[in-house]
C-alpha cells in the first residue's frame, strides 16, 4: 500500500499528473566517504521520544516473547498513513516495505477481540499473491491501537508484535499488551503537549521582543523628524546644498530603518501554530488554495518532526514564499508540498506545473530568491531551484538534521 497524502482541492483540470518525483540527492554524495562519516552521528541521532519508544518496546518484546515490535503515529495532517517512530527487531529487507503500510491493513487479520487486539497467523496471510512477509521468518502479528488518554475513540497511532512462531493472544499477552499501549499512548500524547506548551511561551516571548523591537523606531523617528526639521530650515534660507544633505540624510535612515525592521519583524512575529510546523504547513496549505484557483497537494512523510522554534520559522518563511511566487507567477494549476526525512536530512519540497523559467527576481515588496537563501543558511541548510519553460519549477530545501544538544540550548 502506497503511503497516503493530504490534497486541498480548487477546480482544475481533472486529467493532470505528476510525473515520479526527482527525489533528493545529498551533498556528502559530492563529497567522499569522509563527508559521510561526518554526517553518521547526525544521522543516526533520534529524539528523546524515540529513545523512549524504544526502551519500553524492548521491555514488552521481552516480556511477551516476541522477536520484534513497531510503533508508529499518525502525522498531521489527519488522514495520513500512521507511521513507523520506533522499531525494535524487525528485520532490515522488510522495514522500508513495512512504513509504507497503513494501519488499516490489520483488516485482513482476525477481528478485533474485546480488548481491541488484532492478530493474524502469516501463514494464511501467505496464501496472498502480495504478501509482503512470504519467505521471512515472522509467523503472527498481533496488534493494538494505541489511544489518546483523553478520549479513548482517538486512535493515535498503533502497537504491532511479530511472532517467529503462530501466535495467539493469550490473556497474559492482551493484558500486557493492553497495559503497554495504554502507557505508550500517554507518553506520545504527553510529549506532544509538553512540545506545544514549549512553543506557546517561546512565540510569546519572541512576540515582547518584537513589540520591544517596534517601540524602538521612536528613536530612528526622531532623528528623522529633526532632519525634517532642518531639510525645512534649509529650503526656507534657499541653501541648496545643506537641504540636499538633509534630504539625503533622511532617505537613508527611512531606507535601513524599513529594511532591518521589516526583516526582524517578520522573524519574530510569526504565524506559527502552536501545534508546529506541520500543522502551520497545514494551514498555509489551505490558506493558499482558498485564494488561488491551484491544486496544492500537502505530503507530509515524516512521522514525528521536533525542531527548534528558529528552524520552524525559517522553514514556515521559505515555504510561505515559494508558495507567493506559485500564486503570483507560475501560471500553474496543480502544486506539491511535500516533506521528506532522508539520509539525515529534512527535505522540504515546493514544485509546480507552471510556464516555468522562474528565477525569484526581486521585485518591489519582494525578498526574493537571495532572502530564502539567507533563510536556509541561518539553519545550516540549502536551497536547489529547477524551473524550465514549459516545465515548471521545482524548489527543495534541505538541511541537517538539528544536533543533540540543540534542546538543552533553545530551553
Amino acid at each position: 500500500m502506497s503511503k497516503k497524502t493530504n490534497s486541498v482541492k480548487n477546480p482544475a483540470p481533472a486529467d493532470f499528473s505528476w510525473a515520479k518525483d526527482s527525489g533528493f540527492t545529498p551533498p556528502l554524495k559530492k563529497k567522499g566517504a569522509t563527508a559521510y562519516k561526518s554526517l553518521a552521528p547526525a544521522a543516526s541521532r533520534v529524539g528523546d521520544l524515540k529513545l523512549l519508544l524504544e526502551e519500553f518496546l524492548s521491555t514488552l518484546i521481552s516480556t511477551v516473547e516476541a522477536s520484534a515490535g513497531i510503533v508508529r503515529i499518525s502525522p498531521p495532517p489527519h488522514g495520513q498513513a500512521p507511521q513507523i517512530i520506533s522499531s525494535v527487531g524487525f528485520p532490515a529487507e522488510l522495514l522500508e516495505v513495512e512504513n509504507l503500510i497503513s494501519v488499516n491493513c490489520v483488516s485482513f487479520c482476525k477481528p478485533a477481540t474485546k480488548r481491541g487486539i488484532y492478530s493474524t497467523n502469516i501463514g494464511i496471510c501467505k496464501t496472498r499473491q502480495d504478501c509482503r512477509y512470504v519467505g521471512c521468518q515472522i509467523q503472527s502479528i498481533i496488534a493494538a491501537p494505541l489511544e489518546n488518554p483523553r478520549s479513548s475513540e482517538n486512535q493515535i497511532g498503533m502497537l504491532t508484535l511479530f511472532f517467529d512462531t503462530p501466535q495467539e493472544p493469550t490473556e497474559h499477552i492482551s493484558k500486557t499488551l493492553q497495559s503497554f499501549t495504554k502507557l505508550l499512548g500517554a507518553i506520545v500524547e504527553h510529549n506532544r503537549l509538553n512540545s506545544e506548551a514549549k512553543r506557546v511561551e517561546l512565540i510569546a516571548e519572541r512576540q515582547s521582543i518584537a513589540n520591544e523591537i517596534h517601540d524602538s523606531l521612536a528613536q530612528t523617528l526622531v532623528y528623522t523628524r529633526m532632519r525634517t526639521s532642518l531639510l525645512l530650515e534649509s529650503l526656507r534660507a534657499g541653501n541648496e546644498l545643506m537641504s540636499a544633505k538633509y534630504a539625503h540624510d533622511i532617505d537613508d535612515a527611512l531606507e535601513i530603518s524599513q529594511k532591518t525592521v521589516r526583516e526582524l519583524i517578520t522573524d519574530f512575529r510569526c504565524a506559527m501554530d502552536p501545534s508546529g510546523l506541520l500543522r502551520a504547513l497545514q494551514i498555509l496549505t489551505e490558506q493558499f488554495c482558498l485564494r488561488n484557483n491551484i491544486e496544492l497537494e500537502y505530503i507530509n512523510r515524516v512521522a514525528h518532526l521536533e525542531l527548534p522554534l528558529e528552524y520552524e520559522i525559517q522553514v514556515y518563511h521559505i515555504v510561505q514564499e515559494a508558495l507567493a511566487n506559485i500564486a503570483t507567477h507560475s501560471g500553474a494549476t496543480h502544486a506539491r508540498l511535500i516533506v521528506d526525512l532522508t539520509s539525515g536530512y529534512y527535505v522540504i519540497t515546493v514544485k509546480d506545473n507552471g510556464s516555468g523559467g522562474c528565477t525569484f527576481t526581486p521585485v518591489e515588496g519582494h525578498y526574493g530568491m537571495m532572502i530564502m537563501r539567507e533563510r536556509a543558511q541561518r539553519i545550516g541548510g540549502e536551497i536547489k531551484l529547477e524551473s524550465s519553460k514549459g516545465f515548471g519549477t521545482h524548489l527543495q530545501l534541505y538541511f541537517p538534521i538539528p544536533g543533540s544538544d540543540w534542546r538543552a540550548v533553545n530551553e
